[in-house]
């Protein structure tokens, strides 16, 4: 089975789409599957939508927080109740399609932990993302890899698949709990010996994302204190 996991804060908008866009490919691609939606303190219609479609696709569950858990948590709560034997995260913005998505999982016969990667040489970006937002996001990556030595060029995609084996391994000992939770759960499974691999993707900036710079500077404190041990 596989499962995916979407973190999903106030994601009225967005969620009914994704949801769909994945059953639709998965129905029909004869797969067994299950869609866990985490709603992260959301307070708009996201948990009707989902509520509504759970309703007639038991595959789709919906597992609900009246506080802000920040994505992080939100995404490793998802996780530590994924079935499958094979799991993973993806965005409510869909960056990628479910065919790139499910692409992935097919990499999982050789490595440990797939991730979607925008900076491979095979990538393609469709939409990008605007200025700031890359300068910041390859200056956090420079950042990373100095602390933590992964060798991974794009830590932050969301959409990353796991052999549940390793990820359950590690999954205890998640700390961070915002978006720089990535780098957190890459460095714990290098550390334990798991294999990792940055698969090309055809990707696309998501409208109406929910990442702002004004979190760069909780980014980096956190994964500062991570590498201090704090």
């Amino acid at each position: 089975m596989y499962s995916i996991v979407i973190p999903a804060y106030n994601e009225e908008k967005r969620i009914g789409k994704a949801i769909v866009d994945y059953c639709t490919y998965l129905n029909k691609s004869k797969k067994d599957y299950e869609i866990i939606v985490i709603s992260d303190g959301s307070v708009d219609d996201t948990e009707k939508i989902v509520n509504d479609m759970a309703r007639k696709n038991k595959r789709i569950k919906l597992i609900t927080s009246s506080e802000r858990l920040g994505k992080g948590r939100a995404v490793v709560e998802g996780l530590k109740k994924c079935r499958g034997e094979f799991a993973g995260f993806m965005d409510a913005d869909e960056p990628i399609t479910p065919d790139e998505y499910m692409k992935l999982f097919g990499f999982l016969n050789k490595y440990d932990c797939v991730i979607a990667s925008r900076r491979t040489a095979d990538s393609v970006i469709t939409i990008s993302q605007p200025l700031k937002r890359r300068i910041a996001s390859k200056t956090f990556n420079f950042i990373t890899n100095s602390f933590f030595h992964l060798g991974i060029r794009d830590t932050q995609c969301g959409a990353k698949v796991f052999r549940m084996k390793a990820l359950n391994r590690i999954i205890d000992d998640m700390k961070l709990s915002g978006f720089e939770f990535d780098v957190e759960l890459l460095w714990r499974l290098k550390k334990d010996g798991y294999s990792i691999f940055e698969a090309p993707v055809k990707w696309k900036h998501g409208e109406y994302s929910k990442v702002s710079l004004r979190i760069a500077p909780k980014m980096f404190f956190g994964i500062l204190k991570l590498r201090l041990g704090l």
